[in-house]
Order: structure tokens, then sequence, then C-alpha cells
């Protein structure tokens, strides 16, 4: 096991083609959305309780009706099978083996009935809605039948963020070949090897509920170039016909649009910025956390992502009033780094990381932090 998060993401750098760790890695255009995820749990500090019995130290809670190990779950993202093959299917069996649900993301490279397969665990649905809504809706009848609890819809993608990156690298499904892809991949052949053995990603989730034939290409385009542009907030209604369990919007980034989520009786919302990877200077949402958390904790569940790299951070986030995190880029650094024993270990790292965070603080459970456990950090000189 390495010794944090931010080895992983030295040892998938190490291992992934340029194309692929960008993708991961990645935000929009100057990456300034990403950037300040990250350096907005730096601007906190802890202020700790000494002398505090920390001999017990419980880290549980529940989210959305699903028992965690940790206030945290790991959340969709897509094209994974660019990392390692069956990824999803890793990625589940980890979050399971770790105590916490997993999201499977719409543009998944798994079947969502293969991952319920491999998995006894928590497992629920981000949804990205297509134009054509037959598609969205064949995905829903079949995760409630697999057995999926909770659906994510996702609101802040009716198009796609524009990543520079992406566009300097030719990423584009599928791959056309070029020298610097040429060379990039030569200097990478376990990678190549990995891709050729599993065939290569494929959004399959979307194939079948698209009747989209096994070309990527054609998949790519049921997912880019066909969102559902006229999706408003009187479509949760239509939700809620199609869905039986619980539905969380994922993509709120102001307290006026968490206010209206409420108001239209989903069980929680998602504060996110897509990681940095749509709206470029779009708000920290770790920033707006207290303030909606203040207006609406007591009536809806909060949770939040992009940016957690620490279990610090996870603590941070509870404290300032989220439920849980969603966990993103830090189990596929794992994933891509040392493989699926990899994102176990990005878990488990995190998980202890918190405990000895709790301890420190003079916690002796979850529950026990809020807002007194932190403060904005203070310029030395005014």
């Amino acid at each position: 096991m390495l010794p944090s998060v931010m080895d992983y993401r030295t040892q998938a750098r190490k291992r992934l083609p340029r194309l692929a760790f960008d993708y991961l890695e990645g935000g929009a255009e100057n990456g300034v959305t990403l950037r300040r995820n990250i350096a907005a749990y730096g601007e906190l500090e802890f202020l700790p309780q000494v002398l505090a019995d920390v001999t017990g130290c419980a880290l549980g809670t529940t989210v959305l009706g699903a028992t965690a190990a940790m206030p945290a779950i790991v959340g969709p993202t897509g094209l994974n099978g660019l990392f390692w093959p069956d990824a999803d299917v890793h990625l589940a069996r980890a979050a399971h083996q770790a105590g916490l649900p997993f999201v499977l993301s719409t543009a998944s490279t798994s079947l969502l009935e293969e991952v319920r397969a491999a998995s006894a665990g928590e497992l629920w649905l981000q949804l990205y809605v297509q134009r054509d809504r037959r598609i969205a809706e064949h995905l829903m009848d079949r995760a409630w039948a697999s057995g999926y609890t909770v659906l994510l819809l996702t609101v802040d993608v009716p198009v796609h963020g524009n990543r520079d990156h992406d566009k300097r690298n030719g990423f584009k499904l599928p791959l056309r070949p070029s020298a610097r892809l040429l060379l990039d991949l030569a200097a990478h052949p376990g990678w190549c090897w990995r891709m050729l053995r599993g065939g290569g990603p494929q959004l399959k989730n979307l194939a079948v509920s698209s009747n989209a034939r096994e070309d990527i290409t054609e998949q790519a385009s049921a997912l880019s170039r066909q969102m559902d542009m006229a999706l408003t907030w009187d479509d949760i209604d239509w939700l809620r016909r199609k869905w039986r369990g619980r539905i969380v919007v994922k993509g709120i980034q102001t307290l006026t649009d968490a206010s209206r989520a409420r108001a239209r009786g989903v069980d929680g919302i998602v504060l996110s910025n897509h990681g940095g990877r749509q709206l470029e200077s779009a708000p920290c949402v770790l920033e707006a956390l207290p303030e909606v958390a203040a207006e609406l904790g007591q009536s809806i569940e909060i949770l939040v992502d992009g940016g957690v790299r620490r279990g610090s951070d996870i603590a941070k986030a509870a404290a300032l009033g989220a439920r849980a995190v969603l966990l993103g880029r830090a189990p596929l650094y794992g994933l891509a780094g040392r493989g699926p024993r990899g994102a176990g270990e990005v878990l488990a790292i995190l998980r202890a990381e918190l405990e000895n965070t709790l301890r420190l603080l003079g916690r002796d459970h979850i529950g026990a932090l809020d807002g007194a456990a932190v403060r904005r950090r203070r310029a030395i000189f005014d």
C-alpha cells in the first residue's frame, strides 16, 4: 500500500498514456475550477478539542437510506474502462468491501447487470437524459430490476464542457491514429496489452438501452450529441413516475437551485461542479456548503463532491454539513495505478486518515463533527 492518494496519482500518471491520464485528471479550459476545488479544502483549518476520550471512534453513517462505513460514496465516473478492463466491476467490489455505496454512471463501460452480479453491495445509478427519453426509461427499468436503489440525476451537462486537453491529445472516440498517439502508446505497453485483452472501452449500458451497435462512435454520439437540453425542474415529476426509489439531483451549485430541488420533493442533492470538468469559473461548492446546509440541512440530504484527496477532507465536508462526499478521481487513481487492489487501497487510506483526523480533533464519532471543528484559515498579516 502506498502512503497517500496522491502517490497513486503518480503511479497512474506513469502507467496511463497521456490522453488517458489527461482525460482522468483534466478540467475545463484553464483548470481554474478544478484547482479551486482542491485548494478550498486547504483553506480550512481545524479547531481540535484536547483531553477528550477517543478510545472508540465510530465513522459509520447512513446516506439516502443506505449504511456507509464512513461518510463517503464511490461516485459515478464515465469511460472507466479506459483505465482498467472491467473497471466498474472492480470499483463496485472495492466499494462493497469498504462498506460504501457505489454509483454507476450512464457512461459506464460495464453492464449494470454485470456490476450487480459481481457485487452484493449497495448500488445506485447516475442518469444522463438524452433527447430520446426512452433510453433513460430503459436504463431506469433495468437498474430497478437489478436492485439499484437510488437514482442520481445529473443536471449540469446539457452540453459537454470545453476541455482543451482532450483537443490537444486528439481524444475522440474511436481513437484516430497519429504519430503522437502511436509514440505515446508505444511508451505504455502494459496499458496497450490490457486494452487489447479487454477489447477496449465501450459504453455498454448506453448501447443496450439505445439499441446502438457495438460501435464506440455510435455510442459516443448517443451520449454526447443527443443530451436533452430541454430538461427542466418539471421533469422531476416524470422521474417520479418512472423510478420507485430515492431521487437525488446532482450538479447543484447555488442555494437557489438547492431550494428548488427541495421544493420538488427530491430526497437529496449533490453540490457539484462536475469535478471542474464542465463550466470554467463555476462556484466552489465547498464554499457554498455551509449556507446550503444551514438553510436546508434539516429537510434534505446534502452530499458534495470535487477535490477530496484526504480523509481530512472528508472530515471538513462533514463538519460543514455534508452527509457524505462522493469520491471520483481518488479511487480511479488507485485503479489506474495498481489495478483492482489499488482502488481498495485508496479507500482504506481515506478511512484510516479520517479516523486519525477524528481522534486528533477530540471527537469519538462522525456525528460529533460540526461547524465548531473548522474555520477558514486566517492570513498572518491583514
